[in-house]
């Protein structure tokens, strides 16, 4: 007896539909997420949230009008997309989300589009620094392991952890060029396409030359002399060199253009910003 067509082409269209369907869903999500970015950045920024900035992140206010709305805008976004986990028992309020988003923000402020680090999944908050191990290869190849205490880390796999003290102190003086969020910020920047190996995406081949003679250039020039604008800590890698710099480039830009012209110049064409006008 001959099966029912009906049998056997019904659960095949639904399968076919279903694929459908879910090939849409995806070709579709990206559009959504845009359109749900831009609807966060055109809502009224909360008034509660004002004041945090106000109290907390000083720089804010030094921001030109256009820059300082779009500010406003990513942090809706940023806040709304990111998962804040306290840590040690501590309780992620708004002051904590809004302080370190707006930071985080900055790193964006002069690129298209409203996606704040999409390759970011969590943002782990301690209330002071935090303590991992770390290994040490002594010689003889025997390998030791260290506690050090971090103010701040930037994980490849999507996660930034902060220390909430660190990063209040960092805020409070915009001038000091030492800002936890914005160096491990940075680093999540670096690590766009895998590890932080201080060469951020580039457009082109000869933006990705120029970056690296430049940044080549000024790590060597660090480890050979201390710097009254870098932190020392730069010349650990080209990593902590970049993170170091946007750290500069954001906080002390008009003295980091005197000490390195070039440097801020290639900073200035990555974040497409020019600090020296705030």
């Amino acid at each position: 007896m001959e099966s029912s067509p009906l049998h056997v082409g019904w659960p095949l269209a639904v399968l076919v539909l279903t694929l459908a369907a879910a090939g849409l869903g995806l070709l579709a999500q990206p559009w959504w997420t845009r359109r749900r970015h831009q609807q966060l950045r055109t809502l009224p920024f909360p008034r509660a949230w004002t004041r945090i900035l106000q109290r907390r992140v000083p720089l804010v206010q030094r921001l030109p009008a256009p820059l300082r709305r779009r500010l406003l805008g990513l942090i809706q976004v940023f806040i709304a997309d990111k998962p804040f986990i306290g840590c040690a028992g501590l309780r992620v309020d708004d002051e904590m989300r809004v302080t370190i988003a707006a930071m985080a923000c900055l790193l964006l402020l002069g690129q298209d589009g409203d996606a704040c680090y999409p390759r970011l999944r969590q943002v782990l908050v301690y209330p002071q620094a935090f303590v991992v191990p770390r290994c040490q290869l002594l010689p003889g190849g025997v390998v030791s392991q260290q506690p050090q205490a971090l103010a701040g880390e930037s994980w490849a796999q999507g996660q930034v952890i902060l220390a909430w003290s660190e990063v209040l102190a960092g805020a409070a003086d915009p001038a000091a060029g030492r800002n936890v969020v914005l160096h491990e910020f940075a680093h999540q920047i670096d690590q766009d396409g895998g590890d932080a190996d201080g060469r951020p995406w580039q457009r082109d081949k000869a933006s990705r030359q120029r970056w690296a003679e430049v940044m080549d250039e000024g790590l060597a020039r660090l480890r050979d002399a201390p710097s009254d604008t870098l932190d020392a800590y730069g010349s650990t890698d080209p990593a902590e060199y970049f993170a170091v710099a946007t750290e500069a480039f954001f906080e002390r830009p008009q003295a980091l253009l005197q000490a390195a012209p070039q440097l801020y110049e290639a900073l200035s064409r990555l974040y497409r910003l020019d600090p020296r006008a705030w």
